[in-house]
């Protein structure tokens, strides 16, 4: 459908399974893409395996405002703009209880995931004001809408950005700016590999007994998010912004 044609976005974490995928979508839908990870290895290799000519990766760690500036400039300088950030990158942090939680990771945490997504909407800002407009996609978790138990810094970072995105629509929407949250349930990703093994001795168990919990019974697949994100992006959504998205199977109904 070309909902995306003539416009360019950056997406953070671009080499992870939401973040590949958004990629793809995006370019399959007439974008020019550029996805940023802490690792050039991954983010070649998920260059190579999207394998479409309107995307190409740099390396950038988004808790550093120049690297925010480095993926802005780079953006502009092979597409000629920025008209849509997925501020995407995330970490999950430690799997403890609240009164085991190392004081580094937090701070490691929130960082990342919070910090990282107001440095990269400071950073594009004056590029989309260029354009006239864009769209600038938060990616939060059920967990910014609820507790999460072994995870207080992950949830505090995900209930932390969608006051920072609610705020930034409000600053941003004379520009023409838009910015929205997207609140995954599970997702078939590595991040929830990485809690099936802190949950269970069988991962596989854990993996099954989250699933069914969901009512739709299943995980997400990362495209299923990216859809979502397709549509945050494109024109389709241009009188929402500022709202909370989630996209759970029915876990917050």
């Amino acid at each position: 459908m070309n909902r995306l044609a003539g416009k360019t976005a950056v997406i953070t974490g671009g080499s992870g399974g939401i973040g590949q995928a958004a990629a793809q979508i995006f370019a399959n839908e007439g974008a020019n893409v550029l996805i940023v990870d802490l690792s050039q290895t991954d983010v070649d290799r998920a260059v190579a395996e999207i394998g479409h000519d309107r995307v190409s990766g740099m390396a950038g760690d988004v808790t550093s405002p120049d690297d925010n500036a480095a993926m802005v400039s780079t953006a502009a300088e092979r597409y000629g703009g920025v008209d849509i950030l997925l501020a995407n990158a995330g970490i999950e942090g430690a799997i403890v209880p609240i009164m085991d939680y190392p004081d580094e990771m937090y701070d490691k945490v929130m960082d990342v995931n919070v910090k990282g997504v107001w440095l990269g909407i400071r950073a594009v800002v004056p590029a989309m004001r260029e354009r006239g407009g864009g769209s600038i996609v938060v990616t939060s978790s059920v967990a910014g809408l609820r507790g999460a138990a072994m995870l207080s810094a992950y949830a505090t970072s995900k209930h932390a950005v969608i006051g920072l995105s609610r705020s930034a629509a409000k600053d941003l929407a004379p520009d023409g700016i838009r910015v929205n949250t997207v609140h995954p349930s599970p997702v078939e990703t590595r991040m929830m590999r990485s809690l099936e093994k802190a949950m269970s001795d069988s991962p596989q168990d854990a993996h099954d007994r989250i699933a069914a919990a969901i009512p739709l019974q299943r995980y997400a697949d990362p495209e299923d998010i990216a859809d979502l994100m397709l549509f945050l992006a494109s024109d389709d959504a241009k009188f929402i912004t500022g709202a909370c998205h989630a996209i759970d199977g029915g876990s917050t109904a």
